[in-house]
């Protein structure tokens, strides 16, 4: 993979993958809230503060502070920063934003999080719901967080090209994790040892592990281009993350997932572009199944806020109030998102 033109490639792609989905989205809510798989914090409860933002653009929000602020976290984010953002400030221009990478540790929700705690940061992007734990070193610190969720995204499950399984359940892929699954004819595949990657300290992973210690076959990488790059050299490596990181690119396969062998989705839309199409051709985001809760990876993004009363609260509810507007909402779906309304 070359880094430099599949990053520019994708950025394109990301933009043009979907259309207009907010009308559906409250489908979405109503599945996650219901049977099936939870994963995640299920439906976004955000706060009465945020519950019914009504804004239409970006110049219609108040109270946007002014000056450079940092902020970090999720990579889950990482096409929101690219494709999101920069309209955002373009809008705004006395809002600037200033993405910081972590020191010595990966990229992360949790790592986002615990730069916030540590004054790094005056807000943090995380593709999960906040711990127990999070909260508590929080007030030990004499703060308090609050998330407010802006998006829906789907985790796809990313494997080598030339591998053939018609697709997992979540139960498998969390087998096949933790090392009760270790070969792909397990799940009607070859008769291929499975090679899984992982990214340990994500949200997505705790989203998809669920606190399940992952098996002794595993092997961990520092981030999802490293984990993708990986994949191109095991025939029978499995990797997963967000899925518009995964369903545009050129080198990886993304499998369809069910809650039952018998009914599983895509997390394309069909027809599959092979390879061989690509990148003239990318697969799209297959946005109805992330809508009506079909396909069953999915979980809410949120912006942490620190309630300080400071200009770092100013800026992280800012930011999240932007990205709820109608124009942040169209912005988060062309990026490859489910937006809340």
């Amino acid at each position: 993979m070359a880094q430099k033109n599949d990053t520019t490639a994708l950025v394109l792609a990301l933009v043009v993958t979907l259309g207009m989905l907010g009308g559906g989205a409250w489908l979405l809510l109503g599945r996650l809230g219901g049977g099936g798989l939870k994963l995640g914090s299920g439906p976004v409860r955000n706060s009465q503060a945020f519950a019914a933002m009504s804004s239409d653009s970006f110049s219609d929000v108040q109270n946007v502070p002014t000056g450079l602020f940092k902020y970090g976290g999720s990579t889950s984010w990482a096409p929101v920063r690219l494709a999101v953002d920069s309209q955002l400030q373009a809008a705004r221009p006395e809002f600037r934003l200033n993405y910081v990478n972590p020191q010595g540790e990966a990229a992360a929700s949790g790592t986002g999080i615990r730069m916030l705690l540590r004054g790094e940061l005056a807000f943090a992007q995380s593709s999960r719901s906040l711990k127990p734990e999070e909260k508590n070193a929080a007030k030990g610190l004499g703060l308090q967080l609050e998330e407010v969720g802006v998006a829906y995204d789907g985790i796809a499950v990313a494997v080598n090209p030339s591998l053939t399984v018609p697709g997992l359940t979540p139960k498998q892929l969390v087998q096949i994790y933790t090392g009760k699954i270790t070969n792909w004819s397990q799940v009607k595949g070859p008769d291929l040892a499975i090679q899984p990657f992982l990214r340990m300290d994500g949200g997505t992973t705790e989203v998809v592990l669920q606190g399940q210690a992952p098996g002794p076959n595993v092997k961990l990488v520092n981030s999802t281009t490293e984990g993708l790059r990986s994949l191109q050299q095991a025939p029978g490596g499995v990797y997963f993350a967000s899925a518009p990181e995964i369903v545009p690119q050129c080198s990886v396969k993304a499998l369809p997932m069910g809650n039952s062998q018998k009914k599983l989705v895509t997390p394309y839309q069909e027809p599959f572009v092979p390879a061989s199409n690509c990148p003239a051709q990318r697969n799209k985001l297959n946005a109805a199944a992330f809508q009506d809760g079909s396909y069953p990876l999915t979980r809410a993004l949120f912006v942490v806020v620190q309630q300080n009363g400071g200009p770092e609260q100013q800026a992280g509810e800012a930011y999240a109030r932007l990205l709820l507007t109608d124009e942040g909402q169209a912005a988060l779906a062309k990026a490859g998102f489910v937006p809340l309304k």
